[in-house]
């Protein structure tokens, strides 16, 4: 092995020279001198090793060895029990014992208490409004709002997320509920609806469907599948809400306009509640449209001097609640509903309605919808819980917050809630209100129950279009994501294609099938990307062992005849041919076209010689006769016959030209390695040859491969690889792997991926290994370019610090050197 590199001779020198001089003024301006060398070179350090392939590296270095785990030792691991296991999982499975032993009295519990009062208010207005959406009686969110809070103060891992009524979620509900009980015509045909009113054959439609959602969730809990929120891209979740934004504004239009318009579902209801609305537009409700407006301005005023004075007020103002209020009381005074004719929320009874169970034939109904609202209920709410658990620096367990909120739901259909989640903007004032932990939620739940029970009739005159104004403006932050589509498409296209079909879908089509369409677009778009990478072949940067894409930089070396190519993706059955076609396209001829050219002109070669036209002289005799440079072709008088000498030493005796044999039998074996069997010598191919034969030139000798992207080959890529390999291997072309991850190599062995023709040995650390082999083996690819052109073979890196060296089996701490 030869080294990469030496110690500078300079650096040696100081170092002699400070061994041998021991004054005092000497030694300091040596080592002013060292450092000062060192400072010049701080970007620098000193590399010196053999080359090494990865054989090689494995017999130098061992490896340690490792016990991997069989499916046997996970069941067992999984199932056994001990105290410090029965501990952690009581832990896991009722996180409010982990933060309640670190709470912290005198610093948290006011904190708590003022946010839970403020959100607690929100909540009340929120449930109030959201309902409306869900296409229930206004009571029923307040529901929502307390029940699956409680369940969730135990369960849940976030400390900051307000649970409850989520508006997307609502929506969702809401298309269920229209579909299966309408504004107008018959409800559909369910045995437990007889006897009951449209109220209530809705309400039981609502239950039973949270109460599936709640078991989807529970069930994707338990069997720890909490990572299929992560196929929700950002991207996905900001066109489907901004989508579902779109309907929540559709839907509350006839409120703040106060017109009469049946709720629709399924494709294209977005359209059809449009059309429908601007038929009925002369018929408006002129107070309706005042009191929106009002509404409107005044909130969205309030709502951005928060957001610009947030630093300096203590509480941000809650105007919703303090405009709800006054809306309330003038509706009251003036009595509204008479005078004017405007809807408004009308009776809440006190207290809660004994629990309900789930009907059955709901559940087989509308089991299809229930699955999008389950993962969009959870995607949302766990991702606003890492945003802020990222902010106070703690923990969330996924698969936890599924549990929990599967519970949650579960617990409320009981009671006759709906699906919760958590509601960006009052999770926002329960943070900015200093909340600490879930005691604030527990708190604005018992601010909802004392509504509940006590003060809900005072809500009785409030305006429909009050609530629906309060919903639009909470919207904002919604719509608003509009912007990022110029965002997307000027940073990535196929995210911005994503979010705009994901978004179009889900307005069109509903949000379950715009859901549906937004993962299946997202998904081809990453398999598109795998399938279809960026390939690239690279060079080398001058003086350094660094690689990069040709394409990319100016001043780079490419050794004669050797290519490196680079696929940045895994290889697997959907990509081989494209991984195959551009290194094809890369190397400029196809070898197995090559082969089949090279043994089809073999057997003419075989059959000129056997037939007598055509005769093998080697070099030297050749010398000896009267040709003097066997290299050159020349024509020849001798005896009345044209004779022809060729680079390969071919002598054509005949009289006149030779023709092609025709005989084009047995083709099938055209694929297989030539032949030299009985053949006076070997033939250089890209020479020219006798007899008019021509075959496609190969002007390289060497092509690296580097896998450093390559994360894993299946079996249908590692199949087709070891067929192209061997196709090159074929016709001459050496092949060299570099950067090969230690578990491809290891499948590959596995797999019996070698044999005479592909050997082990052609694996290597790094390109620039690989790289140097080459140079070794062909010392005429570097001599074809000037010195300051070829590949560094030294790397030459100063470095001041230390490194840590560790044994595996050597006792004793770390060493330094």
């Amino acid at each position: 092995m030869s080294k990469l590199s030496r110690a500078p001779d300079d650096l040696q020198e100081l170092q002699r020279e400070a061994g041998r001089n021991t004054s005092g003024t000497h030694q300091s301006h040596v080592e002013r001198r060292q450092g000062n060398m060192m400072r010049a070179g701080a970007r620098q350090y000193v590399v010196a090793r053999p080359l090494y392939s990865e054989e090689a590296f494995a017999e130098e270095h061992k490896t340690a060895s490792r016990r991997r785990k069989t499916m046997l030792d996970h069941i067992k691991q999984n199932l056994r029990c001990d105290s410090k296991r029965a501990k952690n999982a009581a832990l896991s499975l009722l996180p409010v014992i982990g933060w309640m032993k670190i709470y912290r009295v005198r610093e948290w519990l006011l904190s708590d208490v003022v946010s839970g009062v403020s959100t607690g208010l929100v909540a009340v207005l929120q449930g109030l409004a959201y309902c409306l959406l869900a296409s229930l009686p206004p009571w029923y969110g307040l529901f929502t709002a307390f029940f699956p809070v409680i369940i969730y103060f135990f369960l849940g891992t976030s400390r900051h997320i307000s649970v409850g009524p989520f508006p997307v979620l609502c929506l969702m509900i809401g298309s269920v509920v229209t579909r299966l009980v309408p504004d107008e015509g018959p409800a559909a045909n369910i045995t437990a609806f007889e006897d009951l009113t449209r109220d209530a054959q809705r309400v039981l439609v609502a239950s039973s469907v949270t109460f599936l959602v709640g078991v989807m969730q529970l069930a994707m809990g338990i069997l720890q599948v909490g990572f299929v929120v992560m196929y929700l891209s950002d991207t996905l979740v900001s066109g489907f809400t901004t989508a579902a934004a779109i309907h929540i504004l559709v839907s509350q239009l006839k409120f703040v306009l106060g017109l009469q318009v049946s709720g629709l579902s399924g494709p294209l209801s977005l359209i059809y509640t449009l059309e429908i609305i601007f038929n009925q537009i002369t018929s408006s409700n002129v107070c309706d449209v005042v009191i929106s407006l009002v509404i409107m301005l005044v909130v969205f005023a309030v709502k951005e001097l928060n957001d610009r004075f947030k630093s300096k007020l203590p509480v941000p103002i809650p105007i919703e609640v303090i405009m709800t209020v006054i809306a309330c009381g003038i509706s009251y005074a003036f009595d509204f509903k008479t005078r004017y004719g405007i809807e408004v929320v009308g009776y809440i009874p006190k207290g809660y309605e004994a629990p309900v169970a789930p009907n059955m034939q709901i559940i087989q109904e509308s089991a299809m919808e229930a699955f999008p609202m389950a993962i969009v209920g959870f995607a949302v709410a766990f991702s606003v819980a890492k945003v802020y658990s990222i902010k106070h620096d703690y923990t969330i367990d996924g698969n936890q917050e599924l549990m929990a909120f599967g519970v949650s739901n579960i617990f409320g259909a009981s009671f006759k809630a709906f699906a919760a989640s958590t509601s960006l903007s009052r999770t926002a004032v329960q943070e900015s209100t200093g909340g600490k932990t879930q005691v604030a939620g527990l708190l604005s739940a018992i601010i909802v129950m004392i509504v509940t029970l006590a003060v809900g009739f005072l809500l009785q005159p409030l305006p429909k279009s009050v609530l629906g104004a309060v919903i639009i403006i909470n919207l904002k932050g919604m719509l608003m994501q509009l912007r990022d589509v110029p965002y997307l498409w000027r940073r990535d296209k196929p995210d911005c294609v994503v979010w705009v079909l994901t978004c179009v879908a889900s307005v069109l089509l509903g949000l379950d099938l715009g859901l549906a369409v937004g993962l299946g677009v997202e998904l081809i778009s990453v398999v598109l990307r795998v399938q279809f990478p960026r390939c690239s072949v690279l060079a080398n940067i001058k003086g350094t062992d660094i690689y990069k894409d040709r394409k990319d930089c100016v001043s780079t070396y490419e050794p004669e005849g050797v290519t490196i190519f680079r696929i940045p993706s895994p290889i697997f059955f959907a990509n081989m041919d494209f991984f195959r076609n551009k290194l094809l396209e890369a190397l400029g001829f196809n070898p197995l076209r090559v082969l089949k050219k090279r043994n089809k002109a073999l057997r003419k070669i075989r059959k000129l010689l056997e037939k007598g036209d055509l005769r093998w002289t080697s070099p030297t005799r050749l010398k000896r006769s009267v040709v003097t440079n066997w290299v050159a072709k020349r024509t020849i008088l001798q005896r009345g016959h044209i004779l022809l000498l060729f680079q390969n030493g071919f002598l054509n005796t005949s009289c006149g030209p030779i023709n092609e044999s025709e005989d084009e039998s047995n083709m099938e074996d055209l694929d297989q390695p030539i032949d030299f069997k009985d053949f006076p010598g070997c033939i250089e191919w890209n020479s020219q040859l006798p007899a008019n034969i021509t075959v496609p030139k190969v002007d390289i000798h060497s092509l690296v491969l580097d896998f450093s992207a390559v994360s894993f080959l299946d079996i249908s890529a590692l199949k087709g690889l070891k067929m192209l390999l061997k196709e090159l291997i074929r016709v001459e072309v050496e092949i060299y792997i570099a950067v090969c991850d230690s578990y491809i190599l290891e499948k590959l062995h596995n797999c019996c991926f070698f044999d005479d023709e592909i050997q082990p040995s052609m694996f290597f650390l790094t390109l620039h290994d690989a790289i140097l082999h080459i140079l070794e083996k062909h010392p005429e690819s570097a001599a074809k370019k000037s010195d300051c052109e070829k590949i560094m073979t030294t790397v030459t890196v100063h470095h001041p610090g230390s490194f840590r060296i560790r044994e595996k089996n050597a006792p004793g701490p770390e060493t330094k050197f």
